[in-house]
This record gives C-alpha cells, structure tokens and sequence, in this order.
C-alpha cells in the first residue's frame, strides 16, 4: 500500500501528468488514471484523510511522513468543501486553490521518498 500512497501523491505532485492521464486519458507506461481513483485510496480505502498518524507503522514511517499526507489531505478538503465533491478532473484542475494541492504533494512526495 505504501508503494500505491507514493504513485498517488507522485500524481497529485505532477501537473503535466494530470493534464495527460486524468483529462487526456494518455497514461505514461498504459493504463488509466483519474483524480478519483487517488480520492478513493485517501479518503476510502484507507484512515489516511481521518488519522494519518494512525498509518504510522503500516503505510506511514514517521509523524513527518503523517504530516505531510495531512497538508495534502487538508488542501484536498479546502476544494472539497468549496465547490463540492462532483466537479470534473478539469474543473478541480482549473480551480486557483488545486496549487495548493500540487504544491503540498510535492512537499509529501520528497519526503515519503526520502524515507525509502
């Protein structure tokens, strides 16, 4: 699951990937892609969203590891709570705040990378 969280954020962090995998439907190296298939494992299939500290151990290394997943989670939720969660990959895309969002998944990417 660690390995799925990495490619997750590694996607958040890249906005060039997005345009091409989650709009354009061209996925480097095959496959499909979308911004739910990441809001699902955050939110969904983990405790990542509501305890990250919680993953410490078994997806998580470390309380900075935590950390980081949570500014990721909470710039996720600041879109969320504003425009509601049916908008399209586009549209969440185009929105000034999904910065934040690119912004705080390069932070977490760094540094779950750097605990590898």
């Amino acid at each position: 699951m660690r390995e799925e969280l990495i490619d997750y954020i590694r996607g958040l962090s890249d906005e060039k990937y997005q345009y091409q995998a989650w709009i354009e439907g061209v996925r480097p190296g095959g496959g499909y892609d979308e911004l739910d298939y990441t809001v699902h494992f955050l939110y969904d299939d983990t405790d990542l969203a509501d305890d990250p500290e919680s993953m410490i151990g078994w997806i998580l290394v470390g309380k900075s590891e935590s950390d980081a997943v949570a500014k990721v989670i909470s710039s996720l939720d600041i879109i969320f709570d504003k425009y509601g969660t049916e908008l399209s990959d586009k549209e969440y895309l185009a929105k000034e705040e999904w910065r934040d969002v690119i912004k705080a998944a390069k932070e977490a990417e760094k540094i779950l990378l750097s605990s590898v």
